[in-house]
């Protein structure tokens, strides 16, 4: 691994000193004790009750963003990253009751170490995939504002066609 360094602080010094004798992370490192003293004599509970009564306030940008009162999602027909999944559209405010599932087959059986992430794609939007396809013709989304897959998840369009690219 390229860059990587390894120093073992206890045996390794970190420097020297201006008269040429090692330093070691110990000798310049505060103790717990002097942490914990200047934590008592800096940090008051004030000072945390003061951020936290209007953290759920926000800021001025926060306050200023226009959102919908309504109970359900806006779908914005025009997103490329968030679309309405053909289920939800279908689907009703009372569901229907659970049906058996019959002569049904198994298409993957996977270990408890393997999810979806294995799977679906996260990566780059490959300029010449099914989805950059899609992402230029239906949304006159250019190259450069692709994504990748892992941003656009929120789209059932994008990824079931990075899905079935994804090699």
């Amino acid at each position: 691994m390229a860059g990587r360094v390894d120093i073992d602080f206890d045996n390794e010094p970190i420097g020297k000193d201006q008269k040429g004798i090692d330093v070691f992370l110990k000798d310049i490192w505060p103790t717990r004790d002097q942490v914990s003293k200047v934590t008592a004599e800096v940090i008051t509970p004030e000072m945390f009750r003061s951020n936290y009564e209007s953290i759920t306030d926000g800021n001025s940008q926060w306050a200023s963003l226009k959102a919908s009162t309504s109970k359900l999602y806006d779908w914005d027909p025009k997103s490329s990253y968030i679309h309405n999944p053909p289920f939800f559209q279908s689907m009703k405010a009372t569901p229907e009751p659970i049906k058996d599932i019959k002569q049904a087959y198994c298409l993957l059986n996977m270990g408890d170490s393997i999810t979806t992430d294995h799977i679906s794609p996260a990566g780059k939007i490959a300029k010449d995939s099914p989805a950059a396809r899609f992402l230029r013709e239906n949304h006159k989304i250019q190259d450069k504002d692709f994504n990748s897959y892992g941003s656009r998840r929120g789209n059932d369009e994008i990824m079931a066609r990075g899905t079935f690219a994804n090699i």
